[in-house]
């Protein structure tokens, strides 16, 4: 039979089953349906064997506007994943990214195996940023970060007629006294600048008599705010660091002390 039309007041039924989620007599639900499978949606040429129960494809339809996506869920959405596959959830194409988040994105239960290769890729490589070109259009910038034995801070600035370079207020809390250095760079002429003496709120400097300071100024230090990097360790690879507040499989994110005793000791750069 064919029909232009068909309108089900009740439930429509497909293929054998007994749904229990959709109830039974007086408490069976009004506008159910159910459909054995497999089922397909969309273009009938988009699958060319039964991939799934439900195998959704592109429109086709000339009297549709033929929209972008095969799927829109308008709500919140769960996926159960059974073990019958090597993913539960299998993402690829898309014209620029095959996944976007438009929020925070929470991962429980870390599988080793795939996260991992993660963490030591982006350990092993170069920390860049990558950011469209300031001066030459159509061209990029590309810079990495720095790397060393320590978590550091620094701060610099200019010096001009007056010997105390006046370190952050809240550097004597932040940083180990005992690892500051300075580098000074002197202005317009030679003027046998030296750091005279020093602690966690000011550099005093002294200069050749007569003469004014002029000068840049580099101020390194490092954190004491958290526990030193174990620079050396023995292990295979970065699940092996001592410390378990940064491996998100052994600490939740909530429980993680970067400042657990059990790992602290003096910091890696020592100048005093």
């Amino acid at each position: 039979m064919k029909f232009s039309d068909v309108e089900v007041g009740k439930r429509l039924f497909v293929g054998c089953g007994e749904p229990k989620a959709l109830k039974t007599g007086e408490d069976e639900v009004r506008g159910s349906a159910f459909i054995e499978g497999p089922l397909q949606v969309g273009n009938a040429g988009d699958f060319s064997s039964i991939d799934a129960t439900v195998m959704i494809g592109n429109d086709n339809n000339d009297e549709s506007d033929n929209p972008p996506r095969s799927l829109h869920v308008q709500g919140n959405t769960r996926l159960q994943g059974d073990g019958d596959t090597s993913y539960a959830l299998n993402v690829t194409g898309g014209s620029s990214h095959p996944l976007y988040v438009g929020g925070d994105a929470v991962f429980t239960a870390i599988s080793p195996s795939l996260l991992s290769s993660r963490f030591s890729v982006a350990d092993g490589r170069p920390k860049p940023f990558d950011i469209p070109h300031p001066s030459k259009e159509g061209w990029r910038l590309r810079h990495a970060c720095i790397e060393g034995p320590e978590v550091g801070v620094y701060f610099r600035g200019k010096l001009k007629n007056s010997n105390i370079i006046e370190l952050p207020w809240y550097w004597k809390d932040l940083v180990h006294m005992e690892s500051i250095s300075v580098q000074l760079q002197p202005i317009g002429a030679h003027q046998d600048i030296i750091v005279k003496r020093w602690d966690a709120e000011k550099i005093e400097v002294q200069a050749k008599p007569g003469i004014p300071i002029h000068c840049f100024y580099h101020v390194y230090a490092e954190r004491k705010d958290i526990n030193p990097l174990i620079t050396e360790y023995e292990g295979k690879d970065w699940q092996d660091y001592p410390d378990p507040n940064y491996d998100p499989r052994k600490t939740k994110e909530g429980d993680r002390v970067y400042n657990d005793p059990a790992f602290a000791g003096p910091p890696n750069t020592v100048t005093m």
